[in-house]
């Protein structure tokens, strides 16, 4: 359990981010009066930070050649991103970031159940059990008393 600690840490982190991210994003809205010129600087100040990384891990480029074997539906995951910028931008004034991100979370679970029983994109096949259902639905109901 130990061994995990810090990676777990890690992943709290990520999601305080993202509370972050769309917070700051509905309100660079409300600042531009443009939805998609918030997430147009979002990704771009987010481009910018993945090019320096890439940069100082001395990444190199990849050929031509390989990106040519990879299949087209691989390339699509700037697109899902980019509802997910688009959403927040809208939906956290809306529904509150509490609301917003338990939503979030309700969706991500039960989607996941779903990847790992049928082993969509390559996920390793885990079955779908009560006990993972019985999760998801605790997370929904969460979202419920966060509503109340």
């Amino acid at each position: 359990m130990l061994r995990l600690a810090l990676p777990m840490l890690f992943a709290v982190a990520a999601g305080i981010s993202l509370v972050v991210q769309q917070a700051l994003n509905a309100n660079l809205r409300t600042a531009l009066n443009s939805a998609a010129w918030s997430g147009f600087m979002s990704y771009l100040l987010g481009v910018l930070c993945m090019a320096a990384l890439a940069l100082v891990m001395r990444d190199p480029v990849p050929s031509m050649a390989t990106a040519s074997r990879i299949p087209w539906f691989a390339w699509s995951g700037g697109l899902f991103g980019a509802v997910f910028i688009g959403l927040g931008i809208f939906l956290v004034p809306r529904l509150g970031a509490a609301t917003f991100f338990g939503l979030l979370i309700a969706g991500q679970m039960l989607g996941s159940i779903a990847f790992d029983h049928f082993g969509v994109l390559s996920v390793p096949v885990q079955p779908v059990s009560a006990v993972r259902i019985a999760g998801a639905a605790l997370l929904v109901a969460g979202v419920v008393l966060i509503r109340m």
